[in-house]
């Protein structure tokens, strides 16, 4: 027999509960009217009745009582994706629903420019002394701090596909001389890229990308057909800096959290090789003006 106090539920019983809850709770925010339904009658039930979001919806009544009550059902994406349009969902709002449904939602098809925003760029340049930079979707080089550009050289002097990190690492030979173990690191780039831009199969600007890269880089032609993938986060890197020699840094990358694909990549110095007195003298180097950039 069971302990007294074990859970009577399972974490799936619970999610699926959670979801009824929070369907019900958005469904009782509205009225009729916010969805254009005419009504002479009093209501006593607050918001909307279930038949009226099933009916938007394009749902069984039966079948979405059940999704409420927690029942063992399970919406496809598409189900999903109308009954956010019916019970008015913002953004969050329906990647919640996504979450507790226990799918993934359908990736958004950015076409906008890509912005780095004021807060993001107050925070990458109070990291002193720690090159950082945030690309975008495609790994373009949006916006760096000066020590980025001490280490990494200046980005603002690159244009088009050449400030683009793949490019970079590939054809630059810049790079190829600074970054130490350049075949390892190029190998984990293209993995990488690879696994990174799975949801944006058949874009153009990613399809263009890759075959310039396929075009400029033989190494590059040779490894992406293997299709091999990873997901790096974190690591040391060792780069070989003309001026300031031998140096290494501790990376991470950080997700924004604002439903593009833009992350921050932050190096930090360490102590071996003397690296952080070695960064703060390639800073101390550069014109006033860079550093404040």
């Amino acid at each position: 027999m069971a302990p007294m106090d074990s859970p009577t539920h399972s974490a799936e019983d619970s999610r699926r509960r959670e979801l009824g809850a929070f369907l019900r709770s958005r469904r009782e925010r509205l009225t009729p009217s916010d969805t254009g339904i005419q009504t002479g009658l009093r209501r006593r039930t607050p918001g909307l009745r279930r038949e009226e979001v099933a009916m938007i919806a394009g749902v069984g009544t039966t079948w979405y009582t059940w999704l409420e009550q927690g029942r063992e059902v399970r919406p496809s994406v598409e189900v999903l994706s109308a009954l956010s349009q019916a019970l008015r969902l913002d953004a969050a709002e329906k990647r919640h629903l996504f979450i507790l449904a226990g799918r993934q939602q359908p990736e958004r098809r950015v076409e906008a420019p890509e912005k780095v925003d004021g807060p993001l760029l107050h925070m990458l340049q109070s990291l002193m002394l720690q090159p950082a930079y945030v690309v975008g979707r495609r790994w373009d080089v949006l916006a760096w701090n000066p020590a980025a550009a001490a280490v990494f050289g200046d980005y603002g002097l690159l244009e088009g596909d050449a400030r683009n990190i793949v490019h970079m690492v590939f054809t630059s030979p810049h790079h190829r001389r600074l970054l130490v173990d350049w075949e390892e690191l190029a190998r984990a780039v293209i993995a990488s890229f690879r696994a990174e831009s799975a949801k944006y199969v058949g874009d153009p600007d990613f399809e263009r990308l890759i075959a310039l890269m396929t075009r400029s880089s033989p190494e590059f032609r040779t490894w992406w057909p293997l299709r091999d993938v990873a997901r790096e986060l974190s690591g040391v890197k060792h780069v070989r800096h003309p001026t300031a020699g031998s140096m290494a840094f501790e990376h991470m990358s950080f997700s924004i959290d604002d439903g593009s694909d833009m992350k921050l990549i932050v190096y930090t110095p360490l102590a071996e090789q003397n690296s952080i007195a070695k960064l703060q003298k390639l800073l101390d180097a550069m014109p006033v003006e860079r550093r404040s950039a």
